[in-house]
Formats: C-alpha cells, structure tokens, sequence
C-alpha cells in the first residue's frame, strides 16, 4: 500500500498524548494596543491583512472557525488554558519545562489545543475537538491531509496545521490563508497572527469537516489501498480506492496485526458495500473506530 500523505494516528496502543503546546522561538509580530469593550487593554496583531478568512474556497463552518479563533486575537496564551467543561477561555497552569509560564495560572486564555476547540465549537455548534493537538490532529473528524512537502498550495482557511511526530503533535494552529495563521503560541504571549512556518518539525495540515462515523460512515486516506477477501494482507486483494473514499463501515474485529506506513495495528473493518475487509490503519479516526461494533 502507497500513499503520498502524512499518516494519522495509528497505533493501537498509543503513547501519552503531550498536553499543550510548545514551539521553537522566532522572530515575534510587532503589537498595537487597544481598549476593549470592557476598558481593559489588549493586544491586536499589526500583520498586513489583520486576522480574517484570507482566501476563497473554504466551507462556511471552517471560514467559521477562523473568525471565532480571530476573535480572541489579543487574549492571553495560558498553558492548559481552554480546556475546561465547555470551549472557553480558562486560567492555566504552570508548565514544570517553561519558567515564563510561571503567571498561567492567573491569566485567562488559552493554549494552542484550547484556542482550535473554541473556534470549531463555536463554528459548530458542538464541542467536537475537545483534546490535545496530538488528537485534534488525528481526530475522526479529518476529511483531508497534507503533508509538509506540499507547502501551503492546497490548504484552505480554516485547515489546522500541525508540529511535531507522526504521533506527536505538540502545536496547532488554524489557517487563515495567503501564508498566514492564528495561533495561541506559548506562554508570555498572545493570541496572535503569525508567518506559517514551514520548517522545524513541521507535519502538515489537516481540514476539518462532515461527521465522520455518523451511520457508519467514515474515510479512507492515502492512495492506492487495496481491500482484501479477509482481514488479512495474505488474502486475495478485492478492490483499491485510488484516493480518499467515503466508506460505510459494517463492524470490526482484531486479525491480522499490520505494520504499514510506520503505524501497527491488529484492528480491521468490514466494509458492507464491498463485502472486503480494510485495515483500520487506513481509516480516518483512531486506532479501533468510535461506535462501530465488534464483528461477530
């Protein structure tokens, strides 16, 4: 099985998720202040083109998400910050590995994980990406991948770029076009717009949309993945999806452990529609699918 894309989360048996965010220093945005509604100062980016949806072509709900995340431009970074009961900015903690989140725990706002929950709330009406980056990154949410070679081309506003491994995201950010981002950043700063930043540990992006998993229904990814005659690789090959494809997921079962693409995993689907089985490694969502039943 080939494919061309950055891999999700596969593993079956995964290793701790990383809590917030953490990113490599560089150069920072020059600041205006401004008095909010409320009196209080804050802090508004000076980036040409300010924060907004920066380029045609995205879904109402992502253009959505990226004016709820350019709504708290100025608001505090607080490490753990967004991650209470519901979407929301929070009072933080401190990270033992940072020294200038020492003030977290009295400033309210968010991190970068907690900054991409609110705005996709907010977008949607449901609090659909409450995790870590590692696992918004890899959430059954996803619809589309690209990988870091493919630069910013093919991403629309509203597509959450991604840093670190293949299993771990450290920071996310949301994509506002024309090169630039939002992001909640690290500790000491603020919600700001910022230069995508396409070296380091960059991993790529992914687009959110649909509801993955509703009836059934999720997606493939990568390109030219076979089904098989049984949940095995050693079975008769039954048919390949050339691309990304909506499949309805009949039930799964532990077989065959796979290794392919650098992930492991013992879990397979039937799909109905095809009366083949697939590896769950290459099924948008995590490593043994949310409300799917096992096979009998």
């Amino acid at each position: 099985m080939h494919h061309t894309l950055a891999g999700a989360r596969r593993t079956f048996a995964a290793a701790g998720l990383v809590a917030a965010c953490a990113v490599l220093p560089a150069a920072q945005l020059s600041f205006a202040t401004a008095p909010s509604a409320s009196g209080t100062t804050i802090r508004t980016t000076a980036a040409a083109g300010g924060c907004d949806v920066l380029a045609p072509g995205a879904s109402a709900a992502a253009e959505a998400a990226v004016r709820a995340a350019c709504s708290q431009l100025g608001v505090w970074y607080s490490w753990g910050g967004g991650h209470g009961p519901q979407p929301g900015a929070t009072y933080g903690q401190i990270d033992p590995t940072d020294p200038a989140s020492n003030h977290d725990p009295e400033r309210r706002g968010f991190d970068c994980s907690g900054l991409v929950r609110y705005a996709y709330a907010q977008a949607t009406g449901e609090d659909i990406l409450n995790g870590t980056a590692n696992s918004q990154y890899h959430s059954s949410r996803v619809t589309a991948r690209f990988g870091a070679g493919q630069g910013t081309g093919p991403l629309l506003p509203g597509d959450l770029l991604g840093w670190g491994g293949a299993n771990s995201i450290h920071h996310i950010a949301v994509y506002l076009g024309a090169g630039k981002m939002v992001e909640a950043r690290q500790s000491g700063t603020h919600v700001m717009v910022s230069d995508v930043r396409l070296g380091g540990d960059y991993n790529g992006a992914v687009r959110i949309g649909g509801t993955p998993g509703q009836n059934g229904t999720f997606s493939t990814w990568g390109t030219d993945v076979w089904t098989h005659v049984e949940p095995s690789t050693t079975s008769g090959r039954a048919n390949k999806f050339a691309g990304p494809t909506r499949v309805k997921v009949g039930c799964q079962k532990h077989a065959q452990l796979v290794e392919a693409d650098g992930y492991r995993n013992d879990a397979w689907s039937y799909l109905p529609d095809y009366k083949a089985w697939i590896t769950n490694i290459y099924i948008q969502g995590p490593a043994w699918l949310d409300g799917v039943p096992t096979c009998a």
